[in-house]
């Protein structure tokens, strides 16, 4: 172990001296460290200041510590802390930002991304690398390069003509005289009398510079005020016809700050409007049901096999037209559904040769459960999921077209973005709906975009997609937060002020403290789920078992209908209008559907007076009955196909009908005729011009044309994609830090000295067979611990500190100190022993 009382000198020696709870809190922060567990600390350190490691750890930091390490990447290596506050702060100062900035500071350290005492603040090489300025890659802070790193390639002459113009003594080389000039321009004093002295126009030409960018353009023969802030080195140049403001000028132009604008504190989520918690949820739980009959809806539409998929994948933008209108939505929002269904696992591709999309045996599993639970289940799907179904109709990186059901659609960051606006919104007064532009901005702050801030990023294109949909689904209801929803995040109520604040945190407003830290483990959600299921199912309204007819031959649903009446009826009638009442309407071609389908005309008038709380309207018994009188009155049967009919004078006049004309009819007998169109066809134009033909089979019976469901083989749902390795739980924390501090044991421990070579750093120690088994038997004796190298059956190879106790058989028993338990080696694959030192 280092001594805490001796600054470490690298990133490992600082890891080195963590707890297991802070080492823990920095894999847990970082979870691609351990993948795979490193051997020792020095790797992990390694592995902490690799350039793929770092730019993720960066990308997840809020505004603030991003700040912080980008003041730092400017700041001296090392800094003081006293110098970093100065760059945030500024001359003035600023309370907040002094306040805030342990917090910043702690969190930069525990990722292992600053390291070293408030003395000696050390930026990881990368880091500073990825956030210092550069010509190649401007600093966010808009400043530019040092006098010592913009002068790097000036002639020695030309420095010293500076220091002289600058009021300065000449020295002898030019890194004094540079040393010079940065304490010219670091003095405050002599900087403002040096700046007084310029005219006007050379301080309007700093201005225009002071917050970036720091480049110029000049002529070859620049004005005279630019050429005085050239010969004072106010201005550099950098390459022909550009200049530069050094960092130093820049810096005491703006008071010392190195951001124009710091912000220590979230930005609060602004309340647009409140409503009565009751309203909100009624109104969720209305746009619930809407969710789960639009997605019966769907899977019923797809029910004998929905849309063919397209070779590359997906749906066509002619299927997804079709769906939308017949969901009466528009064609987005025609998306989202299916991307949730999809998501659920309550459709896919049936995988045949002629490939389509089909309802799966779960969509008939879901459809017995509660209301409720149905929800639940469309609701974890959503927040689960990585497709996001709003970048349909965009373009990928190859130009091409993201279709609904599509590859392309998959970001891995929508669950974390849905997860955290919902959790912002349950951090408000029960009934509030926050304004747009308050969600973003927070969102913006807690992962800011390394660069300029676009308003269309990808983000703020998921937080808005996240408000639209949760509306759609039921978790909000009026843009506010349902009970249910609340329930399903497993949320708190927002607390209340009730005590005075204890730590940074408790600063914070009430409404910016999120009531929800990070998502549920799938035994904590499946609770969640338990509990909003709880919530919801007494707002969902109750299933009704009757109807309203009425003498224009149309039937009212004044509410949701029972699943036995509602199949009955879609087969019966055509849906004419939804809305808070469905309406129906009877017509001759849907009651002959319902005779294709195997229901007679008695079955038919049952079915009506046992479910209407009106008497059945005599236009609809007429109706019912006539269809009925003249269907099968025709029979088509295979001939290619034909139309027999014993009242001869109705084949003639089918006969005489041009519309017959393209089914290409003749006579074979007074009640037959031949067609050369198939049956289907033949039925489905007969019925266009004004007939009943019942379709018959090879034995002259009615075939009765029910539709048969159509189901994918059993499928599970997508997978959502990982967004990097997933956070490790506290068993595989706990694991990982005792193999990493066993090996780092193995690899730090001292070793005696010794006439022969010593194996250099993280190499395995070599020994001979005969004087590796010499030794193991004299520790065997002594009862010392020995250093040995060791390749397992995988070819991997470690170091461990051994304590032998027996050695037998090719084998040597021991207690292994790396390990914490007594295991048995084999010999051969020992590559060899050392001695330790002597404590």
């Amino acid at each position: 172990m280092s001594n805490p009382a001796v600054p470490p000198r690298s990133l490992a020696e600082a890891l080195r001296a963590r707890d297991d709870v802070s080492l823990a809190a920095l894999l847990r922060a970082r979870p691609d460290l351990i993948t795979p567990v490193p051997t020792d600390l020095t790797q992990l350190a390694t592995r902490a200041g690799t350039r793929a490691s770092v730019v993720r750890a960066l990308e997840r930091l809020d505004r603030f510590a991003l700040q912080t390490a980008e003041a730092l990447a400017v700041a001296a290596d090392p800094a003081p802390y006293g110098e970093l506050l100065a760059l945030l702060t500024g001359d003035d100062g600023d309370p907040a930002v002094s306040a805030a900035l342990p917090r910043a500071l702690g969190t930069l350290r525990e990722q292992a991304l600053v390291w070293g005492d408030d003395e000696r603040l050390r930026l990881v090489r990368t880091a500073r690398e990825l956030l210092a300025p550069a010509p190649q890659h401007p600093s966010p802070t808009g400043l530019g390069p040092t006098v010592q790193e913009a002068t790097a390639g000036m002639s020695p002459g030309r420095i010293q003509d500076i220091v002289t113009a600058a009021g300065l003594g000449s020295t002898h080389d030019s890194v004094s005289a540079v040393a010079s000039l940065t304490a010219l321009f670091t003095d405050r004093e002599r900087m403002s009398a040096l700046l007084a002295g310029l005219p006007e126009e050379s301080r309007e030409v700093l201005s225009r510079l002071v917050w970036g960018p720091p480049y110029g353009q000049v002529t070859a023969e620049p004005a005279a005020h630019l050429r005085r802030l050239l010969d004072l080195g106010l201005l550099v140049p950098t390459a022909p016809g550009t200049v530069v403001l050094p960092r130093e000028v820049a810096l005491h132009l703006r008071g010392g700050r190195a951001h124009r604008e710091v912000e220590p504190l979230p930005p609060a989520v602004e309340p647009a409007a409140t409503h009565r918690p009751q309203v909100v949820d009624a109104t969720a739980a209305g746009q619930a049901y809407t969710a789960l009959a639009t997605v019966e809806e769907l899977l019923r539409d797809w029910d004998e096999g929905g849309p063919a998929v397209l070779r590359a994948g997906g749906l066509s933008v002619r299927d997804l037209k079709r769906t939308a209108v017949a969901l009466d939505v528009a064609e987005p929002v025609a998306a989202f559904w299916v991307e949730l269904a999809y998501a659920a696992g309550l459709l896919a591709s049936d995988g045949e040769a002629d490939e389509r999309y089909a309802a799966t045996p779960a969509h008939d599993e879901w459809l017995e459960q509660p209301p409720a639970e149905r929800w639940t289940r469309l609701a974890e799907a959503w927040l689960t999921a990585t497709r996001v179904s709003g970048l349909v109709g965009g373009r990928d990186a190859k130009d091409r077209t993201l279709s609904t059901l599509g590859p392309g659609l998959d970001r891995s960051a929508a669950p974390e973005v849905r997860h955290r606006v919902l959790t912002l919104l349950a951090g408000l007064p029960e009934g509030a709906s926050p304004s747009r532009e308050s969600v973003l901005a927070r969102l913006r702050w807690e992962r800011p975009l390394r660069g300029p801030q676009r308003e269309d990023d990808l983000r703020s294109r998921l937080a808005e997609w996240t408000v639209t949909e949760a509306e759609l689904l039921g978790v909000t209801g009026r843009g506010a937060l349902s009970g249910h929803g609340r329930a399903l995040l497993g949320a708190s109520a927002p607390r209340t002020p009730d005590k005075a604040p204890e730590g940074p945190g408790d600063k914070l407003p009430v409404h910016h403290r999120p009531t929800v830290a990070e998502p549920l483990s799938p035994a904590e959600q499946a609770t969640a789920s338990a509990a909003a299921a709880r919530l919801l199912a007494p707002l969902l309204p109750e299933p009704l078992d009757h109807v309203l007819l009425q003498a224009d031959l149309t039937a009212v649903a004044p509410g949701p209908l029972q699943r036995s009446l509602a199949e009955v009826l879609d087969i019966l009638a055509d849906v004419e209008s939804k809305g808070g009442a469905t309406v129906y309407r009877f017509t001759p071609g849907s009651v002959r559907r319902a005779l294709d389908a195997g229901q007679s005309a008695s079955d038919l008038h049952a079915f009506l007076a046992a479910h209407a709380r009106t008497p059945v309207p005599q236009p609809l018994t007429y109706l019912i009955d006539d269809v009925a009188r003249r269907h099968g009155h025709l029979r088509v049967g295979a001939a290619s196909a034909y139309v027999r009919c014993d009242d001869d004078a109705l084949l003639n006049e089918i006969l005489a009908d041009k519309r017959a004309a393209g089914l290409r009819l003749r006579r074979l007998a007074p009640t037959v005729l031949a067609a050369q169109a198939d049956p289907a066809s033949l039925l489905d134009g007969l019925r266009a011009m004004g007939f009943a033909p019942a379709a018959e089979s090879a034995e002259g019976d009615v075939l009765i044309t029910r539709a048969h469901a159509h189901r994918t083989p059993p499928r599970t749902a997508p997978e959502p994609v990982p967004d990097g390795p997933p956070v490790p739980d506290a068993t595989l924390l706990s694991a990982a830090i005792r193999a990493i501090r066993a090996g780092d044991l193995a690899a730090t421990t001292p070793r005696r000295q010794t006439d022969q070579p010593q194996p250099a750093s993280g190499e395995l120690p070599r020994t001979s067979s005969a004087e590796t088994l010499a030794t193991m038997q004299a520790a065997v004796l002594t009862g010392e611990a020995l250093w040995i190298g060791y390749v397992n059956a995988e070819g991997s190879a470690s170091q461990r500190v051994i304590a032998p106790i027996r050695v037998e058989g090719g084998f040597v028993t021991a207690y292994d100190h790396t390990a914490d338990e007594v295991r048995t080696y084999p010999l051969h694959r020992v590559t060899g022993v050392a001695e330790l030192a002597e404590e």
